[in-house]
């Protein structure tokens, strides 16, 4: 059985990752209004992931036979400026779920709780990968600057992104 604060703190990531599904899916659709379909299918690639991740939460609360506690999703963000914006905006959100995940691991370790600690080593290797993508997209969008033909080359190649999860 779960103790009561790692449940707490595993049922507030589960949330947060459906936030975070939600978010990117806010960001897909400002990027389809953009005319940018290849990042649009980034993100709600992202989306989806994301909410994969949520359902790893779930699935590890009630194997551990924790009790869920779904809330109140907030509301995402839903206008950006640019390209740009929409990607730093996506490494900071990153940097954010890292912090939590790293909280988790934390209170795992101090309350000796082996299982949810192995359990959460997934999301920490999981969230190198995530604020690496990020990053790299955001560097490659400022490098482009104003180049509108090389934002639709990464616009195509984003594209090409297909679900791996």
């Amino acid at each position: 059985m779960l103790k009561e604060n790692i449940q707490k703190m595993l049922n507030q990531q589960m949330n947060a990752e459906l936030y975070s599904s939600y978010e990117y899916l806010a960001m897909a659709a400002f990027f389809e209004s953009e005319n940018l379909s290849g990042f649009s299918n980034w993100m709600r690639i992202q989306s989806r992931e994301e909410y994969g991740h949520a359902i790893k939460f779930y699935n590890y609360l009630l194997e551990a036979r924790g009790k869920i506690l779904l809330t109140q999703i907030e509301a995402p963000k839903v206008g950006w400026h640019s390209a740009e914006e929409v990607f730093l905006d996506t490494f900071k959100h990153e940097q954010k779920v890292t912090e939590s995940i790293y909280k988790l691991v934390d209170l795992s370790i101090s309350e000796k709780d082996h299982a949810t600690n192995i359990f959460l080593q997934w999301f920490v290797t999981e969230q190198v990968e995530e604020e690496s993508n990020a990053s790299k997209i955001h560097d490659r969008i400022k490098l482009i600057g104003n180049e509108k033909g090389s934002l639709l080359l990464l616009d195509h190649e984003l594209g090409q992104r297909a679900s791996s999860k």
